[in-house]
């Protein structure tokens, strides 16, 4: 399980982090997205995402104790 939720963590550390680039338009991938690109409540979904991210990965490590 703390493998589990560590990957898990990390895919939505991930996530939010590629959210947070496509909101501020410094990263547009896939090429022209109009949904995402330079939207910046995308960077604030991507913002949160990043936290839940963190929050994850900081309880897997923790259930090792």
């Amino acid at each position: 399980m703390k493998i589990f939720l560590g990957i898990v963590g990390v895919l939505v550390l991930l996530l939010g982090l590629h959210w947070i680039g496509q909101g501020t338009g410094y990263f547009s991938w896939p090429h022209g997205n109009p949904v995402m690109d330079n939207h910046i409540e995308w960077a604030y979904y991507g913002i949160a995402a990043a936290i839940a991210g963190l929050i994850i990965i900081a309880y897997s490590r923790r259930r090792s104790r």
